[in-house]
């Protein structure tokens, strides 16, 4: 269950002099609905919208997922495609990373909790609410490193991981330091 309902955003934006339109609404639903591990960029954000019938446009979009990271609903990713991703927010005990592959983009998601509790040591001893923690590793998948990555891997290679079956969106823990 998301703990941000369409009450709970209504309220905070109230707060903050702003309102609760019916894209903004219709926004939070989506990525409510989100399976766990599924990233959205505004464009196919826009997409899915389109698909289903709404119709908000590219720019309503984009300022709407600015505002509501920066309101801490949704988190802003940084991931190997290039653009921005956003997904929920969810509270502490659900805080993840992500390692993404610069070869296919499969990203996997991990938890450690030594670098929450670092960042949230951190922002109490300087006075800070922590809003979002997160850490985007850089990597190479196996597989792109046994086809003999970066010197051997022809141009038109994909991997396998990323257009398997299975969701693109693995979730590991990681060992606590």
């Amino acid at each position: 269950m998301s703990p941000y309902t369409a009450n709970s955003l209504k309220a905070e934006l109230n707060a903050r002099g702003w309102r609760l339109t019916p894209q903004r609404e219709k926004i939070l639903h989506v990525f409510q609905n989100l399976p766990r591990g599924n990233h959205l960029s505004a464009e196919e954000l826009f997409e899915l919208l389109e698909q289903r019938g709404e119709t908000i446009s590219l720019s309503t979009i984009y300022r709407s997922v600015k505002l509501m990271s920066r309101m801490g609903i949704l988190r802003e990713l940084e991931l190997a495609e290039g653009h921005k991703h956003y997904e929920l927010n969810h509270p502490h005990p659900n805080h993840h990373h992500h390692m993404v592959c610069i070869q296919c983009n499969k990203t996997t998601e991990f938890k450690n909790d030594s670098i929450l509790k670092h960042s949230l040591k951190q922002c109490d001893k300087e006075g800070y609410q922590l809003i979002d923690c997160q850490l985007t590793v850089m990597t190479i998948c196996p597989e792109a490193i046994r086809m003999g990555w970066p010197s051997s891997l022809p141009s038109n290679w994909v991997c396998t991981r990323a257009i398997s079956d299975e969701d693109p969106h693995d979730f590991t823990e990681a060992e606590s330091e």
